[in-house]
């Protein structure tokens, strides 16, 4: 492994004051069905507990054979607690969680609407992620449903290409810890079980970037544009959404002058329509810069969130470069500092840019009125999309 004297362990602790742990075996899932298939597995194999923390928890295919498995699990005596946001899950019905609650599992709700505080709905759990037995975890941006795991491509739906990891080791117990602070901040009952007694340094250096507070954000955006700001060679960002602030601009434009190759890839069709014409106002500033902008054109949405910093180090999780992300969510990541797991990060990023089509300078600056006008209006909105 060789690291940049630019990116350490300790320079990026310094910075997130947060603490790398040892990962001694990690999985990139980025093929929705062999991604569910490993969750699956691995929730058939717990013999303690399961902690699961989802945006989005849906009543479709996919959520209730996961349901009935966690049902099934909670029969033969195995802890399950589950903790879905409020926003995200709000074509789940109530049913659907009584269920559950009936077969002995823990459900609680993050972040539910309050006619006192209307405006404190826009703060959202975002965060994705999967604690077994203290010994495996999944994080990264899937949620439970059917456009994630792949269903959808057999009917002929919508799918989401997106991207997580399987992680083992003592980075798990420090996931672990995550999910119980957030268990307990939305009135959880006490989890008895602890985190293996793991003291083994020896792995990959892992680090928990979840956030669930403002100082929190603050901290996790600090850690994004030191990442810019330090890569001297390469950077390669994947975002779902990108309704960039003009300090994002501006750090992206600096990174090109210095000779660092920029690459961004965003997707070619979006779910959120008012959100890609927001960034798309920004692609003009940014290719007069000299930042290579690719819109992916797969038979799929692209919904992943990986940032690659000079050949070495990596953030992967569920923050996307746009304000909600940054400012508004809770979100979780896990960043990797390997040169060979970034190697595997950008053979993906690599594959997904032959699916891609890169923006071409002069054509982009030939396009409609009508495009233009859409950019200027919806990205006069972009703080709140």
């Amino acid at each position: 492994m060789v690291i940049t004297d630019t990116f350490t362990t300790h320079a990026i602790e310094r910075i997130f004051k947060g603490e790398f742990f040892p990962a001694t075996n990690i999985q990139l899932l980025w093929k929705g069905s062999e991604s569910f298939k490993k969750i699956f597995d691995a929730v058939r194999d717990a013999q303690q507990f399961i902690c699961l923390q989802f945006y989005i928890f849906r009543n479709d295919e996919t959520g209730r054979e996961l349901s009935e498995l966690l049902k099934q699990k909670g029969q033969k005596g195995i802890s399950v607690y589950i903790l879905y946001d409020h926003f995200g899950s709000f074509g789940t019905p109530g049913s659907f969680w009584k269920e559950m609650k009936k077969a002995g599992i823990h459900v609680r709700s993050s972040h539910p609407f309050k006619w006192t505080a209307p405006f404190h709905y826009v703060h959202r759990d975002h965060r994705k992620l999967i604690v077994i037995d203290a010994e495996k975890a999944f994080t990264g941006g899937l949620n439970i449903a059917n456009e994630y795991s792949g269903f959808h491509f057999k009917h002929r739906g919508r799918v989401w290409r997106d991207t997580g990891i399987l992680l083992e080791g003592p980075i798990v117990n420090a996931l672990f810890k995550t999910f119980k602070k957030s268990w307990y901040t939305w009135g959880g009952e006490k989890i008895e079980f602890q985190g293996k007694s793991e003291e083994s340094s020896r792995g990959i250096p892992a680090i928990p970037i979840f956030v669930d507070s403002s100082r929190g954000r603050r901290k996790m955006r600090r850690l994004i544009y030191y990442s810019i700001n330090h890569a001297k060679k390469c950077i390669s960002l994947t975002t779902a959404y990108f309704t960039p602030s003009r300090r994002m601009v501006e750090t992206l434009e600096e990174a090109k002058r210095r000779g660092a190759r920029v690459r961004l890839l965003v997707p070619g069709k979006s779910d959120v329509p008012a959100a890609s014409y927001a960034g798309r106002a920004f692609f003009s500033k940014l290719l007069n810069a000299g930042v290579e902008i690719y819109t992916y054109r797969g038979e799929d949405i692209l919904h992943a969130k990986t940032f690659i910093f000079d050949e070495c180090w990596s953030i992967i999780g569920s923050t996307n470069l746009d304000f909600q992300s940054l400012r508004y969510n809770d979100e979780g990541n896990v960043g990797i500092l390997d040169t060979g797991f970034a190697s595997q990060m950008a053979e993906i990023f690599e594959e997904d840019l032959k699916h891609s089509l890169k923006v071409d300078r002069e054509q982009w600056l030939k396009r409609p009125l009508s495009e233009k006008i859409k950019e200027h209006f919806f990205s006069l909105f972009r703080r709140r999309l």
